[in-house]
């Protein structure tokens, strides 16, 4: 099967990082050192050679290393179902990033279609019982991964979105003033559902095609309040009619916005709400698992995956059987951990590379397995 891999990444000025240089094969990295050490910063610039804001959704300025604040590049050699990319981020003096593909100027969109990148990070453990946005992105991370123009697809519903509020929010009454924002927000929104339950489409065959050492879950998109329309026509008509409680609650009630993913534990029947916190982070490892597989087949190679501290979390027999996976899928998977015994089980398998901090600059240095 055709990879999807960095045999080079080099970072500039970037977070803790100075100026380094990696150069890769395309088997798992496994990335250990203390913590502070710029791990994280380190899978976070993986993160940005795909489309979006990076695992840590941060501002272009906050990426800057202190106290220069010079700006940052990084400098990835992306091989891509058999062609090899040279991509370039980079932010001059905290202005918005810009994307260079093959020395050619390039928009998130193109980026999106060379490169698939997901992840799985600490801050994601208590997606099932915190509030609804945090699961709309990541379902929307997801489906992104198999259709990357869904973005541009929620880019436009949500600035229609926006000029209708604010009409909402300044009670203009006047119906002509709705029209073509609603004509919009129907197109895209409906593109938003169709999209959407596609990619769930997707991971519920990938689930159920793969014998895995970790709980499979049984998602369902739903709306929190209500009933989302399937068709564009519907979608425009319900806007409409929903106009008038629009107007006194000064905001949109319906529309893919409200959307949720409900997840069941589905070998016990459990919510994954009610499931315990180790439950509910080995369901996560399944999900980004079975999104793995569903783009080996779709996209054609496994993306590339970043693990941050997952290993800390998991026994040693989730863990061997963690590596089993990402092995046997053949991604070149990002983990980071604390001790170079947390990844003892890859063995030779992977490269290993210890971060450490000298005064505040990261350091990289390969090591042996």
């Amino acid at each position: 099967m055709p990879g999807l891999y960095l045999s080079e990444l080099t970072l500039s000025h970037f977070r803790s990082h100075k100026s380094a240089r990696l150069t890769l094969d395309a088997r798992p990295v496994a990335i250990h050192g203390p913590n502070g050490a710029g791990k994280t910063n380190l899978i976070e610039a993986v993160s940005l050679l795909s489309p979006g804001r990076g695992l840590r959704r941060a501002a272009a300025q906050d990426m800057a290393r202190r106290p220069e604040a010079l700006g940052w590049k990084i400098t990835g050699l992306l091989h891509s179902l058999q062609r090899v990319h040279e991509v370039e981020i980079l932010s001059e003096e905290s202005a918005a990033r810009q994307v260079r593909i093959d020395e050619k100027s390039a928009t998130q969109l193109a980026l999106g279609r060379i490169a698939r990148v997901l992840w799985l990070i600490p801050s994601m453990d208590r997606l099932w019982i915190e509030g609804t946005e945090g699961r709309r992105r990541f379902l929307d991370r997801l489906t992104m991964s198999f259709l990357p123009d869904h973005g541009d697809a929620a880019l436009a519903y949500e600035k229609a979105m926006r000029e209708r509020n604010r009409l909402l929010k300044d009670q203009v009454r006047d119906a002509h003033w709705y029209l073509a924002l609603e004509r919009q927000m129907a197109e895209a929104g409906t593109q938003i559902h169709t999209n959407r339950k596609h990619a769930l489409a997707l991971i519920a065959g990938a689930q159920m095609q793969a014998e895995t050492a970790f709980p499979t879950a049984e998602l369902e998109l739903t709306q929190t309040e209500g009933e989302m329309p399937e068709t564009a026509d519907d979608l425009r008509e319900a806007l409409a009619e929903s106009r008038f409680r629009d107007l006194i609650a000064g905001r949109t009630l319906v529309g893919p916005h409200r959307a949720d993913l409900y997840g069941v534990y589905a070998a016990k029947g459990v919510p994954a709400a009610d499931c315990s916190t180790g439950e509910q982070k080995a369901l996560l490892v399944s999900l980004i698992l079975a999104n793995a597989r569903a783009l080996a087949r779709d996209f054609g190679a496994p993306p590339i995956l970043l693990l941050d501290e997952v290993a800390a979390h998991l026994d040693a027999t989730r863990r061997a059987a963690l590596y089993d996976e990402i092995c046997g899928l053949g991604a070149q998977a990002w983990m980071t951990g604390t001790g170079p015994e947390l990844f003892a089980e890859l063995g030779p398998r992977a490269q290993h590379v210890h971060v450490t901090d000298t005064d505040g600059t990261s350091r990289i240095t390969p090591e042996a397995p």
